[in-house]
């Protein structure tokens, strides 16, 4: 395991993320956030979201379903946002729990039917029917502290959570 001075494993800042903590311990308050994207469509199937100051994500179409494929499609980046709040969920926990990540790797696939985002077959499902995620981290930690890290992963991911259940979900139209 590799520290330095400011409390530093696998590049997170242990020092922060138990402050975090601590202040959600004293203030349970704290821990209700909301977070923010604002998306404006640029033409044809591109778009692009703008999410606090960084600078625009793109999102576009393949040319096999009418796009100019200049970007991952928003059923690309659902994909790349479950992987990235997992990618986080092992850097927190393992640097928590004392183990030193060498490598991670988290591969993501899901099946989607076009036949309702088509519109040929109305009240059906044009979402992922399943998502299958393989992770892959090189570390020295025994196979049981592993399965423990793997399920606390599971089972505090945001996203994960997210797409696990129902969530409301609420689109209004404001139109001129």
């Amino acid at each position: 395991m590799s520290t330095s001075a400011t409390t530093r494993l696998n590049d997170v800042d242990l020092e922060a993320v138990a402050g975090l903590a601590g202040k959600i311990q004293q203030q349970p308050g704290v821990a209700d956030t909301s977070w923010s994207a604002r998306v404006s469509w640029k033409g044809g199937f591109r778009s692009e979201a703008q999410i606090r100051e960084f600078g625009p994500i793109t999102s576009d179409e393949p040319a096999q379903l009418g796009g100019t494929d200049t970007g991952p499609n928003p059923v690309e980046q659902l994909l790349a946002a479950l992987g990235n709040c997992l990618a986080v969920g092992y850097a927190a926990n393992a640097s928590a729990a004392g183990i030193e990540i060498r490598d991670l790797s988290i591969e993501l696939e899901g099946e989607l039917d076009l036949h309702t985002f088509l519109g040929l077959a109305p009240g059906g499902n044009a979402g992922y029917d399943n998502i299958s995620v393989r992770v892959r981290i090189d570390c020295d930690a025994p196979a049981a502290a592993l399965e423990a890290l793997h399920d606390r992963v599971v089972g505090t991911s945001p996203v994960g959570h997210t797409l696990a259940r129902a969530v409301p979900l609420k689109i209004e139209l404001d139109h001129s």
